[in-house]
């Protein structure tokens, strides 16, 4: 007779590493978190007023479309018309998942079987990792170049028989990174080449800075055929506990995906939806104003973590709001973190949770804070790590 403590296939997976950062800032008040990547404001004032009214409405209440209420999906197809370059009567569905998270598993689940392989590039999005291992697949680790630029030639090396996918993350998470669009045309070639998904993770879409900007691989010609696009309102909307992501796949993939959705959602939260299609419609201008002073946080953050050098090496971020730092000595990543928040009382990711496994790395996230915050924050983290590696 099997035991109750018998292993399990999440016995290899990672524990989610911003729950037990939280817990170690729980333990020591007055800890600044540079941790989860959350940003500072909250949802549209309109969309919290659509909310309050919606309430009162008996079919708030009820199950309704499982693939999203009719207005919301509308309202996405038209922006991805106007904003990404994709035109869903090419072939092309949405789905409203709860959050991006929940569209990336569906996404897994719905082109791969038990042994199969996704490339990851590194550093990758923990939840991603986590996501394959529970489908019982394997995450091929490709790394990245000294910027966290993809290197396209590894990943080519990296397709096996069993590869199902590629996954993109740009702008990205955790580095910050903003792949060209040269990259990304390559990249996708060699998805359709090679007979596989190109899985384009854009919850950061609207956060760019300077030069950069964001290109959606499923606009190429012909990809949206193969291309999977992940997208989520918790970041441009400041929507990240109403739950709210949508996905564009190929129309190939809907019983599949609609197969998953039903399992472990049924539908997507009304409430929220209705909420989303009042934020879509103030649309992305609500982001842009206050990516204005986001990006006055950039360059603090910036400007502050070069005092690092030559301790630490801080790679360009011009995306998402995140940097990815490598510490120039040896040390174990995880424990630098704890003594971070112990002693200099500020959070920040170990690299370890990315899928680096060699060198000290860390990831900084600072869309959550004020200007002064970011800067007390930072200045914790600079001298902390300069104390720490003496």
């Amino acid at each position: 007779m099997q035991t109750v403590n018998a292993p399990t296939r999440m016995d290899a997976v990672q524990p989610p590493i911003v729950a037990v950062i939280g817990d170690l800032i729980r333990q020591v008040p007055g800890t600044i978190s540079l941790g989860q990547g959350v940003v500072h404001y909250g949802p549209p004032p309109a969309a919290l007023n659509v909310a309050r009214e919606a309430i009162a409405n008996p079919d708030t209440h009820a199950y309704q479309d499982g693939a999203g209420i009719r207005a919301l999906i509308g309202a996405i197809e038209d922006k991805l018309q106007r904003d990404n370059g994709v035109d869903v009567a090419r072939g092309t569905r949405v789905m409203i998942t709860a959050g991006a998270n929940m569209a990336f598993v569906h996404a897994v689940l719905a082109v791969t079987s038990v042994g199969d392989e996704v490339i990851l590039p590194v550093p990758f999005y923990f939840n991603h990792e986590m996501a394959i291992q529970m489908a019982g697949c394997t995450a091929v680790l490709v790394p990245t170049d000294d910027r966290y630029q993809l290197d396209v030639d590894a990943i080519r090396a990296a397709v096996t028989p069993r590869t199902r996918a590629i996954v993109t993350v740009t702008p990205n998470n955790p580095t910050g990174a903003v792949y060209p669009e040269a990259a990304l045309r390559e990249v996708s070639g060699l998805c359709r080449e090679r007979g596989i998904y190109h899985i384009s993770d854009e919850v950061y879409e609207y956060f760019t800075y300077g030069a950069a900007r964001h290109v959606s691989p499923a606009s190429f010609d012909g990809a949206a055929a193969y291309t999977i696009s992940l997208y989520s309102l918790s970041k441009a909307y400041g929507f990240a506990g109403w739950r709210i992501g949508y996905m564009a796949f190929p129309a190939a993939l809907a019983d599949a995906i609609m197969k998953v959705q039903d399992t472990v959602l049924v539908c997507p939260p009304v409430l929220s939806q209705i909420a989303a299609v009042a934020a879509m419609e103030v649309g992305p201008a609500y982001c842009r104003r206050h990516l204005a002073q986001l990006a006055e946080v950039h360059d603090i953050v910036a400007r502050e973590l070069r005092a690092l050098e030559p301790v630490c090496t801080v790679p360009p971020a011009d995306g998402a709001f995140y940097c990815f730092i490598r510490v120039n000595a040896e040390a174990d990543p995880m424990a630098i973190a704890e003594r971070l928040i112990r002693e200099h009382r500020v959070a920040v990711i170990p690299g370890t949770a990315f899928g680096v496994t060699r060198g000290c790395c860390f990831r900084v996230a600072y869309g959550a804070l004020q200007k002064d915050t970011v800067a007390e924050g930072v200045g914790r983290l600079v001298s902390g790590l300069q104390a720490l590696l003496r």
